[in-house]
């Protein structure tokens, strides 16, 4: 496995609505150091519908020594307002290349769900149901055609700007050709529905003869949610889409045991990158008491608390941060340090950025990489 990834959330807009409200720099920042210092973490797959953010965060990410993904996130858009969004992206993207930095671009995320014009509806809450629905086949009827139609036109836009690798964002229903493309990207949640047929999944993509990327996996933080994979966040919530169900019991080892079984298939079928998903939620806030844990249905690796929630300072790993770690942060942090020590016999680029990093003050740049960061 080359790039041990995590996927970092700058906030997306799915229905019109931030999945992060409230971004901060210092805390980009911190999280960015704790990726690559904690989590053992090589690259980073950097999302979101605001590009100035994500801008903010790929240049921390860079001047940490990771490898950016910068990944463009355009939720209810068509085609004609996603194809300048996109070429706006990547030449951000080519100029933190040219600035040092080591960068892949992701031409968009599932189409066929997030962007207007695929799926019956206006806004994703319009459109998930209709997946569940008895017009779902005449819904996905020419899916994969519509999807690359508008890929194709968009690498051909994006090529000419961005002279990096490229790839995208893919899940089933988008039937991608991957032609045009450097990478092959999945966003390859496992369920019960696809257990069975997992790897041969997997495979199908590495017989493109191409790297292929899990830009997307991971379960919720509830019991049993490791059986509904990528529809564990819509089966925790009642029909309104905002309450949370509630049967749900907590167990943060359901991460840990989704993670493990799925990073052992990644390591053996080849894989070339993978980016965990998430490492934070806030639009998902945890309450130990007093009111509903939106965390069960969240898929990150650390718990963002609620504002009405005051834990002791004695009591946090990370006193700084509005969040403290799960049990899957140190799951993975402790997959990805054994497989840098297999690899590089406990050295390499990513223990000499941690060591810069532990050594506290402002991000230096390594000659020929990665650039400052923004205010250094």
């Amino acid at each position: 496995m080359r790039g041990k990834g995590i996927h970092y959330d700058t906030g997306t807009f799915p229905n019109g609505d931030s999945s992060r409200p409230s971004f901060e720099p210092r805390v980009v920042e911190q999280e960015i150091r704790a990726i690559a210092r904690d989590l053992h973490c090589t690259a980073i797959r950097i999302t979101g519908g605001d590009l100035d953010r994500i801008d903010l965060a790929a240049r921390h990410a860079a001047a940490a020594g990771l490898e950016v993904w910068y990944s463009p996130f355009p939720c209810e858009m068509t085609d004609d307002e996603m194809l300048p969004h996109l070429v706006d992206a990547a030449g951000r993207a080519e100029r933190l290349r040219r600035d040092g930095a080591d960068v892949r671009f992701v031409t968009g995320c599932e189409l066929s769900v997030f962007a207007r014009g695929y799926l019956p509806g206006d806004t994703l809450a319009d459109r998930i149901p209709v997946l569940g629905g008895p017009g779902r086949e005449a819904a996905l009827d020419g899916m994969p055609d519509k999807v690359n139609a508008f890929l194709r036109e968009a690498v051909a836009a994006v090529r000419p700007v961005f002279g990096g690798p490229l790839t995208y964002a893919s899940n089933p229903l988008d039937g991608v050709d991957w032609t045009p493309f450097d990478i092959v990207g999945l966003d390859a949640f496992r369920s019960l529905r696809n257990a069975a047929a997992y790897r041969d999944e997997l495979r199908e993509g590495l017989a493109h003869g191409k790297p292929v990327a899990i830009l997307e996996t991971g379960c919720c933080t509830y019991r049993g949610a490791g059986d509904h994979g990528g529809a564990g966040w819509f089966l925790a919530m009642e029909p309104d889409g905002v309450t949370l169900k509630p049967d749900l019991v907590r167990d943060e080892d359901e991460q840990v045991r989704h993670l493990d079984d799925l990073m052992t298939v990644f390591e053996e079928e080849g894989i070339d990158s993978v980016f965990w998903f998430s490492f934070a939620g806030y639009a998902h806030p945890h309450r130990r008491d007093g009111g509903p844990d939106l965390d069960l249905a969240s898929y990150a690796i650390v718990k963002v608390f609620a504002d009405d929630q005051d834990v002791p300072d004695r009591l946090r790993a990370y006193p700084d941060m509005p969040w403290e770690p799960k049990k899957a942060f140190h799951a993975l942090a402790d997959r990805y340090k054994a497989v840098e020590q297999r690899e590089s016999g406990g050295g390499g680029r990513n223990g000499r950025a941690r060591e810069a990093l532990s050594a506290g003050g402002p991000f230096r740049r390594a000659p020929g990489r990665a650039p400052p960061a923004p205010g250094s």
